[in-house]
């Protein structure tokens, strides 16, 4: 299959070509050509599928012409190697538990994938010294450092806003050391994210570095999101009810890959974008004007974007038509002081612990849900990422995994950097021996 870019300014590429090189020649991102419809059969015994055997599928569906089954097959199986439980909630409401991975965020499906497919690709092209760029505003970064940890050939930066993710999600990706190198941005993530974007802009540095991004701005990070949207329709395929989908949104990736799955086939009847107070979307959904701005600190921190760069993508999927967009997805936004209140009133009530973003996706549906529809939203993190501030809302300890306890036993270990794209020019091409 082939990939265009979404700025329409260049040639077609190939899957590897998108994979390798992250981001367009024209600083588009790439989008498969054609979206392939999966068949009635599928949908029809996809409640018999396992999740490794619905990713597969899907799998097949994007990168089938361009890889061996085997290959695909055991890049999937070694993704997806823990379980995505659907948890339910109340009557109508369910949990998709997207932490039970290595670093216990939902970004272990997609940086996992990425990181076995961009391993692959690199070894058939016999490179070396490849290096991945990764702005996080929280767990992308953690994902992606422990997903390419040890990969030979390949050095990864991780560009994170200094004072501003939980000390639980930094020591995820300071303490790994090897070839995960952290710097601590003085700045916030649009900031981080602008600095990765340059960089890919910069003839110099692409002529002397061979770049490429593991944010959702890659084809082989979103991607891969689309397998569980089909898994959870797996699992609840027998409630027999409209299906609505709440996703809690920052880069906006996540939504991209569900929107891109309905347009596969699959049977969501609805898709809502729950923002914190960086409401840029939700703003768009209300005016169908997009008026990025400079993002803002929140208790759900990996939704604090300013300028989504996958916003890019959802105009692309629908033909830049506002009113289509707004046919298939509703929006939310909530401040600091809502996300605080439907963390304690659930486990209050339920008994259930949120994390922040996770109370966001489950606010929405409750405010929402009509007569005859059932919801799920992706609880995207584990609450122990957040356990200081989560305990400080419930009034309760909580009780932090065994991974989570070894990260942060090791010790951080950082550079520094300004919000300067110069001074990150100058320590990328310092640190490859070029400067």
């Amino acid at each position: 299959m082939n990939y265009y870019s979404t700025n329409c300014r260049t040639s077609d590429v190939t899957l590897e070509e998108a994979v390798v090189k992250g981001l367009a020649a024209d600083k588009g991102l790439f989008m498969p050509r054609a979206i392939s419809l999966l068949p009635a059969k599928f949908f029809r015994e996809i409640e018999k599928l396992s999740l490794q055997e619905i990713a597969f599928e899907v799998a097949t569906a994007f990168f089938g012409e361009d890889l061996p089954s085997d290959i695909l097959r055991s890049m999937v199986d070694d993704t997806l190697n823990f379980d995505i439980p659907l948890v339910k909630v109340t009557d109508r409401i369910y949990s998709l538990e997207l932490f039970h991975g290595p670093t216990l965020a939902f970004k272990d499906v997609g940086a996992r994938f990425m990181a076995r497919m961009l391993g692959y690709f690199i070894r058939k092209e016999g490179k070396q010294g490849v290096h991945v760029l990764v702005a996080t505003s929280g767990d992308t970064g953690s994902a992606v450092a422990n997903g390419f940890l040890g990969v030979e050939g390949i050095r990864v930066h991780v560009l994170y806003p200094k004072g501003k993710v939980s000390r639980i999600q930094e020591q995820q990706f300071t303490t790994l050391g090897g070839n995960v190198t952290a710097l601590e941005v003085d700045g916030c993530f649009d900031d981080c994210q602008a600095l990765v974007k340059s960089a890919f802009m910069d003839d110099e540095l692409n002529d002397r570095l061979d770049l490429t991004s593991a944010n959702s701005i890659n084809v082989a990070r979103f991607l891969p999101q689309a397998f569980y949207y089909f898994h959870a329709y797996a699992r609840l395929k027998e409630a027999d009810a409209r299906l609505v989908a709440c996703v809690p949104s920052g880069n906006f990736g996540n939504l991209t890959a569900g929107l891109l799955a309905k347009k596969m086939g699959l049977p969501v009847d609805k898709y809502i974008a729950a923002n914190n107070r960086n409401d840029v979307f939700y703003q768009y959904l209300k005016t169908g004007r997009y008026s990025p701005r400079p993002s803002v600190a929140t208790l759900a921190n990996a939704m604090d974007v300013g300028d989504p760069s996958n916003f890019a993508r959802i105009l692309a999927l629908y033909a830049n038509s506002y009113e289509a967009i707004v046919t298939d997805v509703g929006g939310a936004a909530y401040d600091d002081a809502q996300i605080a209140e439907e963390i304690r009133t659930v486990w209050d009530r339920h008994r259930y612990l949120l994390d922040p973003h996770g109370a966001c996706g489950f606010r929405a549906l409750r405010e929402s849900l009509m007569p005859g529809e059932v919801g799920f939203f992706l609880a995207t993190a584990h609450p122990a990422k957040f356990q200081e501030k989560v305990e400080r809302i419930i009034g309760d300890s909580i009780a932090v995994p065994p991974r989570l306890q070894r990260f942060m036993q090791g010790k951080k270990r950082t550079v520094p950097i300004r919000k300067s794209f110069a001074d990150f020019k100058d320590y990328l091409l310092n640190s490859s021996g070029l400067g």
